[in-house]
C-alpha cells in the first residue's frame, strides 16, 4: 500500500514565503503589506486549496530564515526545491504587488526583488511588464 508523502513545503507554502520575504525585507512590515498577502491568500485561484493555517508557520520559518547569515539562501533554495518554474512569473507578480501595496518600495525591496529576478530566473522582459503591471494595479489619484 502506497501513501502519497506531503513535501515540506507546498507550492503555495513558497509563494507566501517569498511574499512575506519582501514584506520583511526592509525591516518595516506595514499593514498594507499585511493586507495584500492575506487577499492574495484568501482570493487568487493559485491558493484555492491552500491551507491558512500554513500562514503563520511559513511566516515564522521566513523570520527565522532572515534572521540566519545566509537565511535568503537558503529561502531560494528550498523555493527552487519545491516550487514548479511555471511559477516563478506569479511568485515575482505578487511580490511586486505586495512591494507596490504600501505606495513606496523602499530600497531593500528593490535590492530583493531583484535577486528574485536572478534566482528564478525571471526574463527582463517578462519582469519590466510584470513591474509595469503591478504600478498600475497601485496607482493612486494626485490631489
Amino acid at each position: 500500500m502506497s501513501r502519497e508523502v506531503t513535501p515540506i513545503l507546498t507550492a503555495q507554502d513558497c509563494i507566501v514565503a517569498m511574499m512575506m520575504a519582501i514584506a520583511i525585507s526592509d525591516n518595516n512590515i506595514r499593514t498594507a503589506e499585511l493586507v495584500k498577502i492575506q487577499s492574495a491568500v484568501n482570493n487568487l485561484p493559485i491558493f484555492a486549496e491552500y491551507d491558512i493555517d500554513r500562514l503563520n508557520i511559513i511566516s515564522q520559518t521566513v523570520f527565522d530564515l532572515f534572521e540566519q547569515e545566509d537565511g535568503l539562501d537558503a529561502l531560494f533554495g528550498l523555493v527552487r526545491n519545491h516550487l514548479p518554474s511555471e511559477l516563478n512569473e506569479t511568485v515575482y507578480a505578487l511580490c511586486c504587488d505586495v512591494a507596490a501595496a504600501d505606495g513606496l518600495i523602499f530600497e531593500p525591496e528593490l535590492r530583493l526583488l531583484e535577486e528574485i529576478r536572478y534566482e528564478l530566473s525571471i526574463d527582463r522582459l517578462h519582469a519590466a511588464a510584470i513591474e509595469r503591471g503591478s504600478r498600475a494595479r497601485h496607482m493612486t489619484i494626485s490631489k
